[in-house]
């Protein structure tokens, strides 16, 4: 944009200044022949007088030496009788057309240009005064007005385009400030605002952007209230259900129920931890999600065996570490499992595992007839929330992979998660 900003002020600039240079280069061209003629008329004025009071040409000869022109063998009288007094650079019969005109004429010469003035001397005879102009001097001091001229529409282009310049710099700093700004803003730091500067359209953006980013702090933080308030509401039955556990015997079935309690009120606390915590103060967290999903499967097994589901694991035990945190993952391996459970009948066999790079789980039932809806956020053929499999496309999403729903070799839903690993282990 500087750039861009600089050439517009030297294309105006030039062109402005040659638009007032060229009349002015032939207004001085003009104006230096027109000079030396008045010279020269000049020199001849000075020598009416003596050609009016004598004839001689001795007198006549000094008078003229005495004459800046007549010094310099310029000027040349041409008297009735006898050879011109001086150097003459005309001929006799264009000195004769002259004195019969009785008019003031100029004749160009070789070497430059001649001014001849009849006179009228004594005896009713007519004299023609020659006064010899050099073509230098019909050009004296043009070149010299050109190249002033010249410096002064560069002087004039040159502070332009520095104007320009500064100007543009201005402009361009307040500019990338603000995209350096939204840049941050997009790396989720929500601290970052700018100081408005630049010219008021520039400023007002600025001053936009701040109020956004305000704006957009509030409501995250009202969001992350909400869901906190939300979660703790969860306490209230979950402490009833424990309390009513306790009144239970000791039996392996009610002992299951009590860990599944606690597992839910840890991740309720979880939860709420998450919430009330800032995004600018998370960092980069890094997970083996074979170990994830491990631990999740030991979790499910139990409930797989109530439910007399047979379930195998695919791939091998190789770590497999992927850019997000350990929560999250396990967020998203419990809806992929969960979502068997949910969406398929009892006794429905499950696969899951990880091979390569890909997180498979993959069951018996009847498959996802619309994939492309299914992987829609809050949008759910089977009666629930939808939110499942917008877990795990987020999860893909973060770790730089993607999410695909096909159907298995049972004929059933298979889904693969394709991440994003990194060989750095923490």
């Amino acid at each position: 944009m500087r750039w861009a900003l600089n050439r517009v002020a030297l294309a105006t600039t030039s062109m402005v200044s040659l638009a007032f240079l060229v009349p002015l280069w032939m207004l001085v061209g003009q104006i230096a022949p027109e000079r030396a003629l008045a010279d020269a008329r000049q020199q001849a004025s000075a020598m009416v007088a003596a050609l009016t009071v004598t004839d001689d040409r001795v007198a006549l000869s000094e008078a003229a030496a005495s004459t800046d022109a007549g010094a310099a063998g310029r000027l040349a009288l041409h008297i009735p009788e006898g050879p011109p007094v001086g150097t003459a650079h005309v001929s006799d019969g264009e000195v004769g057309v002259v004195a019969q005109s009785r008019h003031a004429a100029v004749r160009t010469v070789p070497g430059g240009i001649a001014y001849l003035q009849p006179v009228a001397v004594r005896g009713d005879r007519l004299a023609v005064i020659e006064v010899f102009v050099p073509r230098a001097a019909l050009r004296r001091g043009v070149h010299n007005a050109w190249l002033a001229l010249s410096a002064v529409a560069l002087a004039l282009v040159a502070g332009s385009v520095l104007v320009a310049d500064r100007l543009g710099a201005r402009i361009v700093a307040a500019t990338r400030n603000l995209a350096a700004a939204t840049r941050s803003l997009g790396r989720d730091d929500l601290a970052v605002r700018v100081t408005p500067d630049g010219p008021p359209e520039l400023a007002e953006v600025g001053r936009s952007f701040n109020a956004m980013a305000d704006r957009m702090v509030g409501l995250l933080r009202a969001e992350r209230e909400l869901a906190a308030d939300l979660s703790h509401r969860l306490r209230t039955p979950l402490t009833a259900l424990r309390l009513e556990l306790e009144t239970c015997d000791e039996r392996p079935d009610v002992e299951r129920i009590r860990r599944a309690v606690g597992m839910l009120s840890e991740e309720v606390d979880g939860i709420i931890r998450t919430a009330l915590e800032p995004l600018s103060e998370r960092t980069a967290e890094r997970c083996d999600l074979t170990e994830v999903l491990t631990d999740r499967l030991a979790f499910w097994s139990v409930l797989a065996e109530d439910h007399g589901r047979a379930w195998t694991v695919l791939g091998d035990s190789t770590p497999l570490w992927v850019p997000v945190p350990r929560d999250e993952a396990e967020a998203a391996v419990d809806a992929l499992i969960g979502n068997v459970f949910h969406h398929t009948p009892e006794g429905t066999a499950f696969r899951a595992g990880v091979t390569g790079s890909t997180l498979v789980v993959e069951d018996d039932g009847p498959g996802i007839d619309d994939p492309y809806r299914a992987l829609q956020r809050g949008t759910s053929s089977g009666g629930s929330t939808g939110l499942g499999l917008d877990i795990v496309r987020r999860l893909a999403a973060t770790s730089g992979g993607t999410v695909l729903v096909t159907r298995g070799q049972g004929g059933g839903a298979r889904i693969e998660v394709h991440l994003k690993s990194t060989s750095d282990v923490p």
